[in-house]
């Protein structure tokens, strides 16, 4: 939803990013917008996880202005953001600035609208000024650190989520970048309890789960991490991102058939997901061990869940 509120407080709504790429033999980006390097597929790919937000679509917040907005200028630039037509949407909100430099929603609008255009000096200027009119907002904070992660920042980025989490301490989303941020300064650790607070706030954030996955991926716990990325691909259906990584979790335990069905499901929801096709041919002609049983995802995927609700959800899942 999309509007203009008028009182006295200020919600923002999350301006969300991209997806991740893994490669076939390194995975560089989780939820960013990076796209990673090209490699030579290895045998068996080895992911690792960095940056990123997840794919829901930007809205703009339902904010409360201290003056009431009337601007016919004002209006178009949130019909261009609600279009999608970012760079005229900056355009607007700059001039309209340019007159209301203490209205933290316009500083917010500009901000969040560079930074979908790709404008990150811009989006970081606007941002920064939002949180100093309105220090109380924790949206705005979140946001300021998604542009900071996305300019490679990690370090300034905590900040501003740290500032956020004082706020609003159960903030899934905030968790969540948290775990993002941690994951980008390589500290696992702190990254996977940031992202089971993220899942006890809210037990259905399936890109908590992927990232979660992926840091259990990256240290060889590659059964973990199916369960997770089998609830995330059911609550979630048609991200190919989710898919990808269970197949290469399903690779790494010899489940070819399985994964192959994941990698296919990948294409399905992308089709120009070109890791997924190099896993498919890499994995054409292997064969499942006979002997070994056909995980029941659907299960593993239930059992997370109730994992999730009963606080048992990180790096030391039980293995099923």
């Amino acid at each position: 939803m999309f509007r203009t509120a008028r009182s006295s407080r200020t919600s923002l709504v999350v301006a969300a990013a991209s997806l991740i790429a893994m490669t076939a033999c390194k995975t560089e980006t989780d939820e960013s917008g990076g796209r990673p390097s090209e490699k030579t597929a290895q045998p068996v790919p080895v992911s690792t996880s960095s940056t990123t937000t997840d794919t829901r679509k930007p809205e703009p917040p339902k904010h409360e202005l201290t003056t009431v907005v009337s601007d016919a200028s004002f209006k178009d630039g949130e019909v261009a953001f609600r279009e999608r037509r970012y760079a005229e949407a900056t355009k607007v909100f700059t001039d309209y600035t340019a007159s209301h430099q203490t209205s933290p929603y316009a500083q917010y609008m500009l901000g969040l609208s560079a930074w979908k255009s790709g404008d990150l000096v811009v989006a970081e200027s606007a941002l920064t000024e939002s949180v100093k009119l309105d220090p109380t907002n924790v949206k705005a904070q979140l946001n300021l650190a998604r542009v900071l992660l996305d300019a490679g920042r990690p370090k300034d980025a905590k900040k501003y989520v740290s500032k956020a989490l004082v706020l609003d301490s159960s903030s899934s989303d905030g968790n969540r970048l948290m775990g993002r941020v941690h994951t980008a300064l390589k500290e696992n650790d702190e990254a996977i309890v940031s992202f089971r607070l993220a899942l006890k706030s809210d037990p259905t954030d399936s890109w908590s789960m992927n990232n979660l996955a992926l840091i259990m991926i990256q240290q060889g716990k590659y059964s973990d991490a199916i369960a997770p990325l089998a609830r995330a691909t059911t609550l979630t259906p048609g991200v190919a991102v989710f898919h990808n990584n269970l197949g290469i979790a399903l690779e790494h335990v010899g489940q070819y058939t399985l994964a192959s069905a994941e990698y296919q499901g990948a294409l399905s929801a992308d089709s120009t997901y070109t890791k997924a096709l190099m896993s498919l041919a890499r994995i054409k002609n292997l064969k499942d061990d006979p002997k070994a049983s056909v995980l029941d995802l659907a299960k593993l995927g239930d059992e997370f869940d109730k994992d999730v609700r009963g606080g048992k959800v990180g790096v030391d899942l039980v293995k099923r």
